[in-house]
């Protein structure tokens, strides 16, 4: 495997307007593109809405098999790739978080991770109706108003399949207290893994004490905030390990972990072997 200094990240094609890409394709076998057969990251938020046969694609170390009819979104610090379509048809679409609205990015973030979703038939009509509306539209460059016409449908198709999400999440309608804690907390962390690992300075952001704010995220999630935090630490190690050639000193460094022996002690008993095991056994 051919690494990287740093995770590869795709940009949007030169010249692409509103900073949104929307495509349908019929694909069998390997996608036959580098860019995306190849672990990255995309500067969007990438949809996929399987609307025929499946494929196959890799999300943060899972390989997933999406089969029709379904959704699935994949936010932008998630590193992925595509493997492989069989009798596939799909439209894709990617919008840059400034041509998203604000609370659909906040929805999104408090869903990130997600799985794939499996549409009900008349549903997957309704989305890949939407689809074809943006299609159709992106063709229509002569209109007066064309960024504003395809960020609103692109907007639009972006919140059918939000809506599909917090359908299917079985929340209830108002969220408790214990719960809208634990979202703001969820929030932060995302923000400020790589420099705030202690539980109290969380709580001290969102005018909370340390054991409140660990009994609202045990109650919502079954685990505790020290528990949250070394996740999303470790889960960030390890796409450095394996996604680039960076050295595990300059990873502990990057996560914020000044103590590069400490780093490795604590890597070794979240993930139960050593970041150069880790790496190593990753590349077989």
């Amino acid at each position: 495997m051919s690494k990287r200094k740093h995770i590869p990240v795709n940009t949007l094609p030169s010249g692409t307007r509103e900073g949104i890409v929307i495509g349908r394709a019929t694909r069998q076998g390997s996608p036959n593109f580098k860019a995306v057969e190849e672990s990255h990251r995309d500067n969007g938020h990438l949809f996929i809405l399987q609307e025929k046969g499946s494929t196959h694609i890799e999300i943060d170390f899972q390989i997933l098999r999406i089969d029709a009819p379904a959704v699935v979104y994949i936010h932008p610090s998630q590193v992925h790739r595509l493997i492989a379509f069989e009798q596939a048809t799909l439209a894709s679409w990617i919008i840059t978080s400034e041509n998203l609205q604000p609370e659909f990015i906040k929805l999104l973030e408090d869903l990130n991770p997600v799985n794939i979703l499996t549409l009900a038939p008349d549903t997957l009509i309704i989305l890949s109706q939407a689809a074809t509306l943006c299609l159709d539209l992106v063709q229509r460059k002569q209109e007066k108003i064309y960024d504003s016409i395809l960020k609103s449908s692109c907007n639009t198709l972006v919140a059918l399949v939000l809506s599909q999400y917090l359908a299917q999440s079985k929340l209830p309608d108002g969220y408790s207290r214990f719960e809208l804690n634990n979202k703001a907390f969820k929030s932060l962390l995302e923000q400020n893994f790589k420099s705030v690992k202690s539980p109290a300075e969380y709580a001290g952001s969102l005018n909370l004490s340390a054991s409140y704010l660990n009994e609202c995220v045990h109650e919502t999630t079954g685990h505790s905030v020290s528990f949250h935090i070394r996740e999303r630490v470790f889960l960030e190690a390890k796409r450095l390990l394996f996604h680039s050639s960076k050295s595990v000193k300059e990873i502990a460094a990057e996560l914020g972990y000044d103590d590069f022996s400490y780093f490795t002690r604590l890597f070794t008993k979240v993930a139960g072997m050593t970041p150069i095991a880790f790496r190593n056994k990753n590349l077989v």
